[in-house]
C-alpha cells in the first residue's frame, strides 16, 4: 500500500510540475500560450518575443501593438522568405482567425525588442503587454529561455 500511495504522489507532483511550466494568460476568446524569449549575450541591443495565441470565438481578432519596460521599443516583426532572401520587416498587426490560432515563433512573425534594458538571461522573466483590436490589453510575463531554444511543444495545451 504504501508504494502505491508513494506512486499516486509521484503522479500528483508530475501532474503539479507540468502545469508550473505552462503559462497562460486570457484575454476575451483569445488564450495565450506560454509567451517566452531566447536570452541574449552580454551587450545585445535586440531580442524577440514568441508565443501561441489560439482563438476560441467566432470572431477574428488581431494583435495590434506591444509594450514593455525591458526595451526602448517593442514592435510586431514578420520573417519571410523573398527571392531567396530572409527579410525582416515591422507589421501593424498580426491576424488571429476566429476559430483558429497564430503562432509567433522563430523565423515567422514575433515580437522584436530594440534598446534592450539589460540582457536577456536565461531563467529571468519580464512583463509585456499585447494589445489586441477586440480583445483589448493583456500583461504577460515572458519567460526568458535558453539561446538557442526553439518552438517545440507549443501546442500541447
Amino acid at each position: 500500500m504504501i508504494s502505491f500511495r508513494m506512486f499516486c504522489g509521484g503522479l500528483v507532483l508530475a501532474a503539479l510540475s507540468l502545469t508550473a511550466n505552462a503559462h497562460e494568460y486570457k484575454a476575451g476568446d483569445l488564450f495565450i500560450h506560454h509567451p517566452w524569449a531566447r536570452a541574449t549575450p552580454p551587450g545585445a541591443q535586440s531580442g524577440g518575443v514568441f508565443l501561441l495565441v489560439k482563438n476560441n470565438g467566432d470572431t477574428a481578432d488581431q494583435l495590434v501593438g506591444v509594450e514593455t519596460a525591458a526595451a526602448a521599443t517593442a514592435e510586431l516583426h514578420q520573417m519571410k522568405l523573398e527571392n531567396g532572401v530572409m527579410k525582416m520587416n515591422a507589421v501593424t498587426a498580426v491576424d488571429i482567425p476566429a476559430k483558429g490560432e497564430t503562432e509567433l515563433k522563430p523565423g515567422g512573425y514575433h515580437v522584436m525588442l530594440f534598446k534592450l534594458a539589460a540582457p536577456l538571461k536565461e531563467g529571468d522573466k519580464f512583463p509585456l503587454t499585447l494589445k489586441f483590436k477586440r480583445a483589448g490589453s493583456v500583461k504577460v510575463d515572458i519567460k526568458v529561455e535558453a539561446m538557442g531554444a526553439k518552438a517545440e511543444g507549443m501546442h500541447q495545451h
